[in-house]
């Protein structure tokens, strides 16, 4: 029986053969990858993978897609997780290696996380566009134990993912992912790939997590809320959205212009005021 794309899953399966093939060229598995597919679909992408790993898991919310995968993968070969992405702790994959450990006390235990012989993850995955950057902000939770990911988004999504300061897709976005990743655009993908079509165009892109965050915060809590309260009026300039967390002394303080919107500040400024007001 075919599977007809539900709506509530955002499913939109990839068909086109030569993109696909461009995606694993860019992927470029190697055999003993502990790696994992967010949203299989029918195949599109496990099938290749599986063609150049040892084993593969999948995390898959729809139950119908799940028996499918079942009945058509050896489950030597797979490990299908029966669950909603955003509730999956990447991290427990690890355990299938035999998780290192790291000191309680340690400001980012998660950071440095790996198996026992060495192994980190790597995630792939073509994202339904309605849970695309809730995925990204809890995939960023678990990064230090990941090597890469390589995703299918809404093309709109990763140019603001890999937008720089001072143009019209930087965001909030922008910052929050670009403090701890490094990424690249690789591929525009036509709705035409795709069965059923989508309303929009769609882009692939490498997020590589920072072995060293290049400029971290003190208090990435207080870093995020500061990121969030200058992106929520746009055009508004920093000395009226920063307005009772950063005065006139610290603007000079800090050598940054109050009379800049966001946009103009680059990830280096925004820890600035961060770790200053820290």
């Amino acid at each position: 029986m075919k599977h007809i794309p539900k709506k509530r899953f955002g499913q939109n399966f990839l068909t086109d053969q030569s993109i696909i093939s461009s995606l694993i060229a860019a992927i470029d598995p190697s055999e003993d990858d502990l790696m994992v597919e967010i949203g299989p679909g029918l195949g599109a992408m496990t099938q290749p993978l599986l063609g150049r790993l040892k084993h593969l898991h999948v995390v898959e919310l729809d139950r119908d897609i799940v028996d499918w995968m079942r009945a058509h993968y050896p489950p030597g070969k797979i490990t299908i997780h029966n669950i909603d992405a955003l509730k999956f702790d990447f991290s427990t994959l690890l355990a299938t290696s035999g998780l290192s450990k790291t000191p309680e006390n340690q400001p980012n235990a998660d950071a440095n996380k790996c198996s026992a012989d060495g192994r980190r993850i790597r995630v792939v995955g073509n994202l339904p566009y309605n849970i695309s950057t809730p995925i990204l902000f809890h995939l960023l939770e678990k990064s230090g134990a990941i090597i890469d990911m390589h995703f299918m988004l809404q093309k709109e999504v990763v140019e603001r993912m890999v937008a720089q300061p001072s143009t019209p897709a930087y965001g909030r976005l922008s910052v929050m992912l670009q403090y701890r990743l490094q990424m690249e655009y690789l591929l525009t993908v036509p709705p035409e790939a795709f069965d059923p079509p989508p309303k929009v165009e769609s882009a692939f892109v490498r997020a590589v997590p920072y072995a060293s965050v290049p400029y971290p915060a003190t208090d990435e809590r207080l870093f995020a809320d500061i990121v969030l309260a200058a992106f929520s009026q746009r055009r508004k300039t920093l000395r009226n959205t920063l307005k009772g967390i950063l005065d006139d002394a610290g603007f000079e303080k800090l050598g940054i212009d109050s009379q800049l919107r966001a946009e103009n500040l680059g990830v280096a400024e925004f820890v600035a005021i961060a770790n200053y007001l820290a």
